[in-house]
């Protein structure tokens, strides 16, 4: 059984297996599955063939013996000479004294190194052996204790043993299909190719089961939660929807309209609707909201908003106030600081159906905090909840239908992992007269410049946000640099504008006090450490100066951004950064030159990678042991199909070509009844 421990290998004892589960390794599969992250090319070469600083084999004849000398704590160097036909050259080793056994004059060796062309020198990596196979050595992530040599030995040693039970996980329709290969070859060549172009089909193969096997659970799940046991019909009233869309004080956006349009339509199915709701900073999302909130009610349920923050909270209450009519719906909030007399109240009233909508943070999902009919529950910036958290306030209700809200823009490759379960709505167009908000990037020299420009904006009455870099190392030098700007903008400013202070050590209630003053005009500079709330709506606000900007991916710069230009004034973005590489200088290019939060997210993962993009790293997204959601994404869109497509197929467990991905999925997630 591949499920058996490492320690079935022999040469594996206790202290050897603790090493391997240090890399992860436990059992054979894992130890099949631990890939090598790059190949070394040990074909031997001809010296005439080699260039400059290449990494090569040279096979050759042992001219003078070998010669350690030491220098320093634990330094050593090796040194002989080598000739290949007539050719003689010199070869270091460093720090590797304990190979000089290996060397023996007269005798022919392969070492495997950098070439030195100007000085006619290898710098020997490693000696090869005469069993060395093929013409690519695997690498792999090791340690101290785990040896690049004992793990291809012990690799080996498995596929011997235990190759015989890798068995193929895959329908032969899609292996026809696509022409992968079989499973148990395709390991093998990811280990141990012999030519790049097997192992490209190796890893074609890998990747593809890796995404397949992943989106079968996914659209498994998106099966089963849309399934019509799960749903609930809210009946709508049409023409009191349409009416109340009508009276709107602005028209809506052909992409609003079509978002709307997709989410009524989930509404009114006996399917249970999860859908996502993507939209720019400042696209219209609560609006699109508010109308699905509105048609819940029309149907005779209640609906609740759930947002991260209280100042947010309060927000979009007062947002939805605007547009709703008081006498036709009844809302409320219930955030923490809601008191005790008042809390009763709401929560009596929620009971009796006496409330239509109520607006809150995690309170609500409080025990005991009931509803009399929950419909539709949207949750906004919902990566900011937890899974069991959005789970508990669907739990409320009789399982209500479900929108997730989002101002931060995924890239498709990461909204199809991370949010595969869901449906996407797309708000892609910004409502008409909203000014798009310049950006411009300064180097620091030029900050006293733009802080005087910043002056003439609140002589003007305007307000400005100044952010300080993030420093994950340390928080306590986060606050040093915010406290020290502080201090130096205060007195920049003093004594006509009040400047605040908001960074990671002040509590949740001053900091709520103190963004209602920024809010209310009484602070006109904010400076902070964090990210200013997603959502939060200071119209009053027009400039955003962001200090050491190339510290921030894109995606967090574009959601900074977006707390300017909320007003009717022009709106400026200042980049302060000085770049040291290449990389750095683009990301800055890339800020200036567009506001498209969806070019920049797909930019800033393709920079960054998945895992720095937003905070991405809480949010559930999977680790791929040889995928990559950059670099394969074409493949997953196929492995995405190829899932739905199964799962449209009436009965398909019950076929007996895929017998074999079935007993798979179920001994990988026991747990899923839908496989079942």
């Amino acid at each position: 059984m591949l499920q058996e421990p490492i320690t079935k290998l022999s040469g594996v004892g206790e202290k050897r297996a603790q090493a391997l589960a240090d890399l992860g390794i436990e059992t054979i599969e894992n130890l099949l599955n631990y890939y090598p992250f790059r190949y070394d090319d040990i074909k031997e070469r001809n010296l005439a063939e080699i260039n400059d600083q290449e990494k090569v084999t040279i096979k050759g004849v042992v001219v003078s013996p070998p010669v350690v000398n030491r220098f320093g704590y634990k330094k050593s160097r090796l040194q002989f000479r080598m000739m290949q036909d007539h050719d003689v050259f010199s070869v270091s080793f460093f720090n590797q004294p304990y190979l000089k056994d290996k060397i023996v004059l007269s005798e022919d060796i392969a070492v495997f190194g950098k070439w030195d062309g100007k000085r006619k020198s290898l710098t020997g990596m490693k000696i090869l052996g005469a069993k060395q196979e093929g013409d690519f050595a695997p690498i792999y992530h090791v340690s101290k204790a785990v040896r690049q040599q004992t793990l291809v030995d012990l690799i080996k040693k498995a596929f011997v043993h235990f190759g015989d039970q890798i068995e193929e996980n895959l329908p032969l329709s899609l292996i026809e299909k696509y022409r992968l290969m079989e499973k148990k070859e395709a390991m093998y060549a990811m280990h141990f190719p012999n030519t790049p172009e097997e192992h490209h089909q190796a890893k074609r193969r890998v990747v593809f089961e890796e995404f397949f096997l992943f989106q079968m659970k996914i659209q498994g799940l998106k099966k089963e939660e849309k399934s019509e046991k799960h749903g609930i019909v809210i009946d709508y009233d049409v023409e009191r929807v349409k009416a109340f869309t009508q009276k709107l004080p602005f028209s809506l956006t052909n992409a609003q309209k079509r978002v709307t349009n997709e989410i009524c339509r989930d509404l009114l199915q006996a399917k249970h609707m999860q859908r996502l709701l993507q939209g720019d900073v400042g696209s219209g999302k609560t609006v699109v909201a508010a109308i699905a909130l509105y048609a819940a009610v029309t149907a005779g349920f209640q609906g609740a908003l759930m947002v991260p923050t209280e100042i947010l909270a309060q927000q979009h209450l007062a947002s939805l106030n605007q547009l709703f009519d008081p006498l036709e719906i009844h809302t409320a909030l219930l955030t923490s600081s809601t008191k005790a007399k008042e809390r009763q109240e709401i929560i009596e009233k929620l009971q009796q159906g006496e409330i239509d909508v109520v607006v809150g943070t995690h309170s609500l999902i409080q025990e005991g905090v009931d509803f009399s009919n929950l419909g539709l529950v949207i949750t906004d910036e919902q990566h900011r909840f937890g899974v069991n958290q959005r789970r508990g306030l669907r739990e409320k209700g009789f399982q209500p239908d479900v929108l997730f809200m989002t101002a931060t823009p995924i890239p498709r490759t990461l909204a199809i992992t991370a949010y595969g379960e869901m449906d996407v709505s797309v708000i892609d167009e910004m409502p008409a007269g909203r000014l798009p908000v310049k950006t411009h990037w300064i180097k620091r020299g030029q900050l006293e410049d733009a802080l005087k420009n910043a002056r003439l904006e609140l002589e003007k009455g305007q307000q400005m946000y100044v952010i300080c870099p993030l420093i994950e190392e340390s928080e306590s030098l986060d606050v040093q640099n915010a406290v020290e700007l502080y201090e130096e903008l205060k007195d920049f400013f003093s004594p006509n504008f009040v400047v605040g202070l908001l960074h990671g050590k002040i509590k949740a209630e001053e900091k709520e006090e103190i963004m209602g003053a920024f809010k209310d005009n009484e602070i006109q500079v904010l400076v902070s450490t964090t990210v200013i709330e997603v959502g939060v709506d200071v119209p009053n606000a027009t400039t955003m100066l962001i200090i050491d900007a190339d510290r921030f991916g894109l995606a967090q710069l574009h959601q900074l951004r977006g707390r300017v230009g909320r007003g009717q004034q022009a709106s400026s973005c200042i980049l302060v950064a000085n770049p040291k590489n290449e990389l750095g200088k683009e990301r800055m290019k890339i800020m200036t030159e567009t506001n498209n939060g969806f070019l920049l997210s797909q930019k800033d993962l393709e920079l960054r990678g998945p895992g720095e993009v937003f905070g991405f790293k809480q949010s559930g997204l999977p680790e791929f042991v040889a995928a990559d959601i950059v670099a394969d994404a074409n493949i997953l869109e196929v492995a995405k199909d190829e899932a739905q497509s199964l799962w449209h197929k009436k009965n398909w467990q019950l076929l007996p070509e895929y017998a074999g991905l079935l007993a798979y999925l179920k001994e990988k997630d026991p747990e899923n009844q839908f496989f079942d």
